[in-house]
């Protein structure tokens, strides 16, 4: 039997859009969408569109506190077993909630799927790709790096909320990326390679506009599920936040601000702290298994009732990193030392501290006493610093 999707479209004097919006979700080929539309009150001429989609949706006209007010109380009223929600600004491309459908029901254990998506304009004139979407999900690059989901594309099981909370309603520019690591801390996640939806950049948007209201929010969130005070993201973003006429800005004269001298030379400092320390690879830890110096791997806590008692490490070292220290620190509450003498595989277990067992997530830092060079030893393509393999990680 097909699902029902019910898909959210939050509103607020988008009246220039959002019949776009209402179209493209309208002409998808999948039959069983339920569409809800919040509107905040508008006062443009909004509801005047929605009422002539009266009887293919359903809408509701009155003052929220925002975004994530809006949104939640669509998933309040929702009745589909699969949500999402659509921006009014926003469009999805043709045949979006279909693959989206296809890709959970096919894969039953994941409970939530993203995919590709573009940018377009005012007109709905393609900009280009959205250019940072991971094509594998990765809770740490998440949490540790930046968001790289494209919300729009986002698609996940109503049943996620008997688990955990809706929308964080304090957020209003972070709340999709709360929510997403949020999921991923407790669910499997899933990417499909195919185009779902695009994003609207233009003078309004509210990520355009959000300057440093937008950065200290985003502050504020990393912190609650970073195990670093100043993570990666947070120097990524303060670069945005404060804008180019800050950190390149000039006095008027064409002389550079000692203001902005100041900061650029904090940006430097900091690129070249990620540098040193690999946290420019925001985990360390190679898709061919390879860790370097330094790692930075979160893994979720899919059982979160089962109590976790053990990290368990499987490896292999080679002879030119011996002896091997590797210091392990677990959501930066405690450090245990593996010291590893003898080539080949060896496995490790860390005993967790009883008040970490039921963590809803495990943030593993690993600091390497040892790494080598392999195009030092005849590998001339590979100039990465590297100092074990990592086979097998697991919380047990």
């Amino acid at each position: 039997m097909n699902p029902l999707v019910t898909i959210i479209t939050p509103s607020f004097n988008q009246g220039e859009f959002i019949e776009r919006t209402i179209q493209s979700i309208h002409s998808q080929d999948y039959p069983f969408i339920e569409h809800i539309v919040i509107d905040g009150g508008s006062t443009d001429g909004t509801l005047e569109i929605l009422k002539k989609y009266e009887g293919k949706l359903k809408w509701i006209s009155e003052k929220d506190t925002g975004q994530s007010n809006a949104i939640n109380k669509g998933f309040g009223m929702a009745t589909g077993q699969i949500l999402a929600w659509l921006n009014s600004d926003d469009v999805y491309l043709p045949g979006a909630v279909s693959k989206a459908v296809k890709y959970l029901s096919e894969n039953p254990g994941v409970m939530m799927v993203y995919g590709e998506g573009y940018m377009i304009d005012e007109r709905d004139v393609i900009k280009g790709r959205f250019p940072f979407t991971e094509p594998k999900f990765d809770l740490a690059k998440l949490i540790y790096y930046g968001d790289y989901i494209l919300q729009q594309t986002s698609f996940f099981r109503r049943s996620i909320f008997d688990s955990i909370d809706m929308l964080e309603e304090s957020y209003h520019y972070t709340m999709d990326w709360d929510l997403f690591i949020r999921i991923g801390k407790r669910f499997t996640v899933g990417y499909i390679p195919e185009d779902i939806a695009c994003i609207r950049e233009h003078g309004t948007a509210k990520t355009a506009i959000g300057g440093k209201v937008r950065f200290r929010e985003i502050v504020k969130m990393l912190r609650q599920h970073s195990a670093l005070r100043y993570p990666p993201a947070y120097f990524n973003y303060m670069w945005d936040a404060y804008g180019k006429d800050v950190f390149e800005g000039n006095s008027g004269d064409g002389r550079v601000s000692v203001k902005a001298r100041i900061l650029s030379m904090v940006k430097r400092i900091a690129q070249n702290l990620f540098a040193t320390t690999g946290l420019q690879h925001y985990d360390g830890w190679h898709p061919d298994g390879w860790v370097g110096p330094k790692a930075l791997i979160v893994l979720p806590n899919l059982d979160i009732q089962t109590p976790k008692n053990t990290v368990r490490i499987q490896g292999q070292v080679t002879a030119p990193n011996l002896p091997l220290r590797i210091r392990i620190r677990v959501n930066s509450k405690f450090e245990h030392d593996l010291i590893i003498t003898q080539q080949g595989e060896f496995v490790a277990e860390v005993r967790l501290p009883e008040k970490h067992r039921r963590d809803d997530s495990y943030h593993l830092q690993f600091t390497n006493s040892r790494s080598y060079v392999p195009a030092h030893y005849g590998a001339k393509k590979d100039h990465r610093q590297l100092s074990f393999i990592l086979k097998r990680l697991e919380i047990l």
